[in-house]
């Protein structure tokens, strides 16, 4: 039946009904004339985020001096924004699943019929092509892009729904899986905020020989040595009989080329240098005078191009310095100094031995190591679950309505 889904709940079967949206929604022509409302509680639509507060969400009203002409929007109205975005150049169509608030004449405002699960308004047109194929017959464009479609002419294409009981179930299933990939999103985000403030305390800052913060047991000064000390030059080529995976150093850390590019380049990996797993990299040409170290954790022994110089850590730990080197202000500008060349500086290995840190203890690098070797880990993963469950919804929005919708 072309008006089902592939995915569906149990307990519910037949076609969804085709129907105009003028059957799920009225109109609202409700205006802030008493100004109930002001201008801290005008609301926005955003594409990833809804209907949101303008001030919350941008920082600022835009409103004008006199909001008493604009749209009241209750929690569960509809709003459309006749606004051209990149994904929907003919607007987007969102629940306000917030604060009652106002919304400028640019806005349709809209109320759900009894028929209609507010929620699943929005869930519906969630899909970018779904959303695109409604409104690019009912919409006219001016010659500045802008949209002349009338509040009514908006609801005179044709949907479709289920019943009311399936809308809220699909809804109620989406919504599920969006606050985890909220959650994931907020749990990276947070990490990421944990792991700068603990970059700025860990390591000595300005001019100081110890960090402030430190783990119990810690507390003799950091002393100064040179990287040369502590790293020792690898230098096996690429083995004309082994086939060895080429690998990529990037500001994202180490990928296989096939993972970076999607595909292996074809070039001659002849004069490539081996890097075991566990060995130090990092691309020793540079545009913008900032080099980037990473450490070989993906495979157990790979090529990477001539460029990129490979290195053991003895003495110290290779987790503690690559953090340090990527992340201390003082240490990469110092870097920068040492980099030779115009346009595009070299680093090469042998001056990089010449640079002279602050380095603590074997014992505390290691502990330092592993604590922002923890902190990486849980970035990558919150981003991983996210990314995941983002893909899993958009298979949802997909399978969960009849493809003629």
């Amino acid at each position: 039946m072309a008006n089902t889904p592939n995915v569906r709940f149990k307990g519910f079967s037949g076609e969804w009904e085709e129907r105009r949206l003028s059957e799920y929604l009225t109109v609202s022509t409700e205006k802030n004339k008493e100004n109930i409302f002001d201008k801290t509680d005008v609301l926005s639509v955003s594409g990833d985020h809804g209907v949101v507060n303008q001030i919350e969400f941008q920082g600022r009203s835009f409103a004008g001096v006199s909001v008493s002409n604009y749209g009241v929007v209750h929690t569960g109205d509809v709003v459309y924004t006749k606004s051209p975005l990149r994904s929907n150049p003919y607007g987007i169509i969102k629940t306000n699943k917030g604060n009652s608030g106002i919304v400028s004449t640019l806005y349709a405002v809209y109320r759900p019929k009894e028929n209609a699960f507010a929620d699943f308004i929005q869930t519906y047109f969630e899909h970018h092509s779904r959303m695109n194929n409604y409104m690019q017959p009912l919409v006219n464009k001016g010659a500045k892009n802008d949209m002349k479609v009338s509040s009514e002419n908006a609801l005179k294409g044709i949907v479709v729904f289920p019943k009311y009981e399936e809308q809220k179930k699909i809804s109620a299933f989406l919504a599920y899986i969006e606050h985890f990939i909220t959650l994931h999103q907020r749990k990276y985000a947070e990490t990421k905020e944990l792991k700068k403030y603990m970059l700025q305390k860990m390591f000595p800052q300005n001019g100081k020989r110890t960090p402030e913060i430190r783990f119990a047991g810690f507390t003799d000064a950091w002393e100064q040595r040179k990287l040369g000390e502590i790293i020792i030059t690898y230098s096996e080529k690429n083995p004309k009989d082994k086939k060895l995976p080429v690998l990529t150093s990037s500001r994202q850390g180490i990928q296989t080329q096939e993972e970076h590019f999607g595909r292996t380049q074809n070039h001659d990996t002849s004069e490539y240098n081996v890097i075991p797993k566990g060995y130090c990299t990092y691309r020793n040409r540079s545009d913008d005078k900032t080099f980037t170290f990473n450490i070989n954790e993906c495979v157990e022994k790979g090529i990477v191009s001539k460029f990129y110089p490979v290195f053991s850590v003895d003495g110290g730990n290779a987790k503690f310095l690559t953090t340090y080197l990527n992340s201390n202000k003082s240490v990469k500008n110092r870097l920068a100094v040492l980099a030779v060349g115009t346009s595009q500086v070299v680093l090469s290995l042998t001056q990089l031995k010449e640079l002279k840190i602050l380095l603590p203890t074997e014992e505390e690098q290691i502990k330092i190591g592993e604590y922002f070797d923890n902190l990486d880990r849980l970035i990558t993963l919150h981003q991983r679950k996210h990314d995941q469950l983002k893909e899993v919804k958009k298979f949802m929005l997909q399978n969960m309505f009849p493809q003629k919708g």
